[in-house]
C-alpha cells in the first residue's frame, strides 16, 4: 500500500507546529514531515516535539544537511528519537543547499563524496558499531553510540543528479524525491538507484523512495499551484503537481505510486491559508481513495 504524508512547510512559525502535528495524529494521516530549511526551523528540535505531542503519526525530517552536522551529532540524535519513539521516526539526510552551505561557512569541494562518507558512519554507529575513520571530510577516533537504537533503523538520502541517486541506492536505505520529480523522473530515478544498490551487492535488501508532490486544492488552487512552479522555475516542466479535489490529488499520487513511489507526501503551496485544513483534507478525503 502507498504510504500518506503532508509536509509542515518552514514558512510557518515553529508554533503552529503543535495544532498541524495533533491534527495528523488524530485524523489518521501516515506521516507528517518536516524540513530543515536555513535558517527555519531545526529538524531535530521540531522532530522532538511532534514525536512527544502524538501517539501515532511517523514524523520524518527531509533533509538534515550533512556539512552543518557532525556524524557522531547526528547519530546522537537519531538514536534518542528511536530510543524514545521506536518505529516514528524517519530522518533523511542531503549534501544541502551550497549557497546556503557558503553562507554559514560549511560548503565542501565534493558534496558527493561528503554525503557517501558521512551515510556509512551514520548507519555504522546507528547499527552499534564502533567507529575509526580517517576519510576526507569525516574523521572518527574510536567512537560508538552508548545508546544505539534497539532495533535496526533506515537513513534515507536526498538527490537529485544521477551521482546522487546512485549514490543513495549504494548507502541508503531509501531515497527523498523533490517536488520536482514527474512519475517519469521517478521511473529514471529507480533505475539509477537500482545501479547504486546492485553495485553494491545490495540489490535484495528494501529500499523505500519517498516522493513529493506539490498539492493545491481549493477554490484558487490552479492558481495558487501556478504561482508556485513559477516561483520554482518550473512552470513549463509537464506532469508537476496537482491542483483540484480529493479524486484529482489521488490520481496524481497513484501515477507517482505506479512509476515507483513507496510513498508520497503531500506539499501544500507556500501560501497555503490553512495547513491544518490541507492535513484533514489529505487524510480524510485523499487517503481513502488510495489502494
Amino acid at each position: 500500500m502507498t504510504g500518506l504524508g503532508a509536509v509542515f512547510r518552514p514558512q510557518l512559525p515553529p508554533e503552529r507546529l503543535r495544532s498541524v502535528v495533533r491534527l495528523a495524529d488524530e485524523s489518521g494521516l501516515d506521516q507528517l514531515w518536516l524540513w530543515e530549511d536555513c535558517f527555519r526551523e531545526g529538524g531535530i528540535s521540531t522532530a522532538a516535539a511532534a514525536l512527544a505531542w502524538t501517539e501515532r503519526v511517523r514524523i520524518g525530517v527531509g533533509l538534515l544537511p550533512v556539512p552543518l552536522r557532525n556524524v557522531a551529532l547526528t547519530a546522537m540524535e537519531a538514536a534518542s528519537l528511536h530510543r524514545m519513539f521506536p518505529g516514528r521516526p524517519i530522518l533523511a539526510v542531503g549534501h544541502g543547499v551550497q549557497d546556503w552551505m557558503g553562507q554559514v561557512g560549511a560548503r565542501v569541494e565534493s558534496p558527493v563524496t561528503l554525503l557517501r562518507e558521512h551515510l556509512g558512519a551514520l548507519r555504522a554507529l546507528l547499527a552499534g558499531e564502533r567507529l575509526t575513520r580517517d576519510g576526507r571530510y569525516v574523521r572518527l577516533d574510536d567512537v560508538a553510540l552508548d545508546w544505539p537504537p534497539a532495533a535496526a533503523v533506515p537513513v534515507l538520502a536526498g538527490a537529485t543528479g544521477p551521482r546522487s541517486l546512485r549514490l543513495a541506492g549504494e548507502a541508503a536505505d531509501g531515497t527523498v524525491l523533490t517536488s520536482s520529480t514527474s512519475p517519469d523522473g521517478v521511473r529514471a530515478a529507480r533505475l539509477l538507484i537500482d545501479e547504486g544498490r546492485t553495485s553494491a551487492g545490495r540489490a535484495a535488501d528494501p529500499h523505500e523512495v519517498v516522493v513529493y508532490l506539490l498539492a493545491a486544492t481549493g477554490p484558487d488552487a490552479v492558481a495558487r499551484l501556478r504561482t508556485e512552479l513559477a516561483a520554482e522555475g518550473l512552470a513549463s516542466v509537464p506532469d508537476l503537481g496537482v491542483a483540484g479535489d480529493a479524486d484529482a490529488v489521488a490520481k496524481a499520487v497513484q501515477r507517482l505510486a505506479d512509476a515507483g513511489a513507496d510513498t508520497v507526501v503531500l506539499q501544500p503551496t507556500g501560501d497555503e491559508p490553512d495547513p491544518e485544513g490541507f492535513v484533514r483534507f489529505a487524510a480524510e478525503q485523499v487517503r481513502p481513495l488510495l489502494p
